[in-house]
Formats: C-alpha cells, sequence, structure tokens
C-alpha cells in the first residue's frame, strides 16, 4: 500500500498531541459519534480494552488528516475506511496513508457539498447499461437510482462487507487502479445478481431493497477481473457523456436532495417550492393556482390541500417526499446503521 500510494515509510512525520488535536477541531463530535458506533469494523473477539486503544487511534488519524489538509470535509463513512489502514498496517502509516489517499482517490467525497459525489454515482448506471440493457432498462422502470450504491462507494465497501479479508482485497484492487474503479465494482456487483434484480417487482422500494442487502458470499476474484475488464471496455472517458445525461434524468438534478440534507428543509416545505416550479411549467398564466402554494402554510387544511396536489402531480412530486425523507439528516444512520 505505501508503494502503490508513493508513500516513503523512512520519513512518516509524528502525530500531534492528542488534547490539543480534538481541541482544535470541528469535527471532533461527530467523528467521536460515528467511531463508537463502529464496534463490528473490529475483528470479532478482540479485547475490549485493545479495541478502544484502536477506537482513540482512530479518532485521532481522522482529525490529523482534516488539521492538515483544511480543504478536506469529513463525511460520515470516511471512518471506515480509515479503520482498514489501521488495523492493516498501524497508527503512524496509516496516517500517512490515509492523508495520500483523501487528496487523491476521496477528495471528490470530501467536497464541500456532494454534487462530485452525485457524478460519481451517475456513472453506474451507463457501465450496467453497455453490459446489459434490460437489466438497465429496469432498473430505470423501477425509478430505483443509485443510491443504494452510496455506501459502497464512500466507504469503498467497507461498511458494507463483515469479512476484514474481503474488504482488503478490494483495498488491494482500488488503490491501484483509477478511482473510478469501485463504482464500476458497483456496476459489477448488480450484473451478477441480474436474474435476482429482473425477478424482483418493479418499483423503487423493492429493487432498491433488494439491492442495497449485498451478498457476503460473493465471488470476490472473479468480480475484480470482470471490473478491470469493463473499465478497459468502456473507461470513463467513454461514458462521461451519459453519465451527465444521467444526472440530468435523476430527481436529484431537479430538487437538489443533497442540498436539502445539508440545510434541513422540512418536506413540506420542499413541496411547496417544487409544485410551485411544475405548475408554473404545466399550468402558464394561472395566477390562482401559484398564489395557492406561494400562501403560508397556517393550518392542516392548507396542508391537506398540498397532499392533494402531489397526487395530481404524479410520481414527479412523490419523489419529492421521498427523497426529502430519505436524505433529511435524522434519517442518515439508515444508510450507515
Amino acid at each position: 500500500w505505501p508503494k502503490l500510494l508513493s508513500v516513503n515509510t523512512d520519513d512518516l512525520p509524528p502525530l500531534p498531541a492528542r488534547k490539543e488535536l480534538r481541541e482544535d477541531s470541528k469535527d471532533y463530535q461527530q467523528v467521536l459519534l460515528d467511531v463508537r458506533r463502529s464496534l463490528r469494523r473490529f475483528p470479532p473477539g478482540m479485547p475490549d480494552d485493545q479495541r478502544e486503544g484502536l477506537q482513540e487511534e482512530l479518532i485521532d488519524i481522522i482529525l490529523h488528516v482534516l488539521q492538515r489538509n483544511p480543504q478536506l470535509h469529513y463525511y460520515q463513512g470516511y471512518h471506515d475506511i480509515v479503520v482498514t489502514f489501521l488495523l492493516v498496517v498501524g497508527d503512524r502509516l496509516a496516517t500517512a496513508l490515509v492523508e495520500k489517499l483523501s487528496t487523491h482517490h476521496l477528495r471528490d467525497f470530501m467536497e464541500p457539498t456532494m454534487d462530485n459525489t452525485k457524478h460519481i454515482l451517475n456513472y453506474l448506471m451507463p457501465i450496467i447499461d453497455q453490459v446489459n440493457p434490460e437489466v438497465h432498462d429496469f432498473m430505470q422502470s423501477a425509478e430505483v437510482g443509485t443510491i443504494f450504491a452510496l455506501s459502497w462507494l464512500i466507504t469503498w465497501f467497507g461498511h458494507v462487507l463483515s469479512d476484514l479479508r474481503h474488504v482488503v482485497r478490494l483495498y488491494d484492487f482500488f488503490l491501484a487502479c483509477h478511482p473510478l474503479m469501485p463504482v464500476y465494482f458497483a456496476a459489477v456487483i448488480v450484473l451478477y445478481r441480474h436474474q435476482e434484480v429482473l425477478d424482483c417487482e418493479c418499483d423503487m422500494a423493492s429493487v432498491h431493497h433488494l439491492l442495497s442487502q449485498i451478498p457476503q458470499d460473493l465471488p470476490y476474484e472473479t468480480l475484480i477481473s470482470r471490473a478491470g475488464d469493463l473499465f478497459v471496455q468502456f473507461p470513463p472517458s467513454e461514458l462521461a457523456r451519459e453519465a451527465a445525461q444521467q444526472a440530468e434524468r435523476t430527481a436529484a438534478s431537479t430538487f437538489k436532495d443533497f442540498e436539502l440534507a445539508s440545510v434541513q428543509q422540512r418536506p413540506d416545505t420542499v413541496l411547496r417550492q417544487r409544485f410551485r416550479e411544475r405548475l408554473r411549467e404545466r399550468l402558464r398564466g394561472e395566477e390562482r393556482t401559484e398564489t395557492i402554494l406561494a400562501r403560508p402554510r397556517a393550518n392542516r387544511f392548507v396542508k391537506l390541500a398540498v397532499m392533494g396536489l402531489t397526487v395530481a402531480l404524479g410520481a414527479a412530486a412523490l419523489a419529492v417526499v421521498k427523497s426529502a425523507l430519505e436524505w433529511a439528516p435524522k434519517f442518515e444512520l439508515q444508510i450507515f446503521p
């Protein structure tokens, strides 16, 4: 791993003092919460005192990297990647490797917004389409999107695979490859399960539930080989245009659900704004309708009227509700239990 990341193991910087590091960090409380929830990422049977010591080191590594690189922003799931390095190479070398990784492979995930993460996810469906158009069309009909693969991507599968050996093998592969390789591997998993997908009910909830439950007994070497083949056959440069078109078709591109999560808007507020946009397009010049939508909700009867409009507008409006609920911060732990 040091060779793959071009890290000089003979010149590793010392770690800063723990107390000062934690006092000066704006991310300490969130990192602490995430690390406390990371019990299953440690080998079963590890003594409690050893695990607790590693968790303290995990916090220090994360805060150290963020302190040295203020342009990077912590995200939930980052600790799942860092703990893998800690368990494999120890705290000091892990700090150097994670810092290099964070400023290269993981940089897009550590931007102030999730726009780049959205863009990377948009490569998933074009890859699937190139190999199995039937599965692609089925998923499009189900309107499942790509959110099921979010935790796969931003944790390099560390959060969803229970066996450390499999996680480490994937890290070997990802470190030696293009930063988009995790997306190709995610596509390969979906393609490997194509019959399960096609046998599923063609609706968002059913397909999302199926795909988000990743099997633990995957043929990893076969899938790794297949992902490498697909990368050569369909390089990112050839998929870029289709990925951009995919972004235009996604709900995220129209009502910006990632941004909604950051500002904690209420779903009814989102509905009001989205209704206003839709009605301007479909009912040009009908000022009465627009006035109703713009009026503040003073009582429950107005809310019921707005919900009635939701039904009339169809699937587009319903997607707003689902997304707003899905991405609200209080539901964040549903992605990372």
